[in-house]
């Protein structure tokens, strides 16, 4: 139904409590990080929020994060879904708390949702009160920005950031032109909070209208 969340499924965990120091070196870690955490799921913006999330809770890094080509209804394989992260830390105990972070982040806080009845289409528009180091780092701007998380399918997308950005005083930090990996697009807008706050609303209004309404708007 129009509005329902579409929640993200975790579909592996693992802790690798010393990691073999070339891996490391390929994962280009900060210097005294040996242990690594890594999970996959099927949706990849869900999986980027909640890491940037697990940054803010756990002494850790974000070492690897990237999209599986497709999208989660076309992975190569029943555990590899959309999306790989990987967490760093000095040892264990740090990437066992980012990883609890990022999956109360993932059940709890982060979800794409249904912008028509058959849950055809989908979107996220996602506020981030407070970017950890991970997005900061994607948007080129100071740790604990507002950011506005906005995603939906190719052409939904270009229309509803046009209106997020029309709606409030809001930059555009990273822009996905379509297709990205998961053939979706969208961008990371930061401002103040209020401001995120109604981009994700301007946005979400426009995807669902699009999707309600395909061939009515000329």
């Amino acid at each position: 139904m129009t509005g329902d969340r579409i929640p993200t499924s975790i579909l592996s965990l693992r802790v690798i409590p010393n990691a073999e120091p070339a891996l490391l070196a390929a994962l280009a870690t900060p210097p005294g990080h040996r242990s690594l955490g890594l999970l996959t799921t099927d949706s990849d913006d869900v999986g980027y929020a909640a890491l940037d999330e697990a940054t803010k809770k756990a002494e850790v890094r974000v070492a690897y994060a990237k999209s599986m080509y497709a999208g989660s209804s076309n992975a190569s394989t029943r555990l590899a879904g959309e999306f790989l992260g990987i967490l760093s830390a000095p040892g264990p105990a740090q990437v066992r708390s980012g990883l609890a972070a990022a999956r109360r982040y993932i059940e709890e806080e982060a979800f794409f949702h249904s912008a028509c009845d058959d849950d055809s289409v989908v979107y996220f528009a996602h506020l981030i009160s407070q970017t950890g180091s991970y997005l900061s780092q994607v948007a080129g701007v100071p740790q604990g920005t507002a950011m506005a998380y906005l995603i939906a399918p190719p052409l939904e997308a270009m229309v509803g950031l046009d209106a997020a950005l029309k709606s409030a005083a809001v930059a555009v930090s990273a822009f996905y032109g379509p297709p990205t990996e998961t053939n979706f697009a969208g961008g990371l807008l930061t401002g103040r909070q209020s401001a995120c706050r109604t981009a994700c609303q301007a946005f979400a209004a426009a995807v669902r209208d699009i999707a309600q309404n395909p061939l009515e708007r000329m």
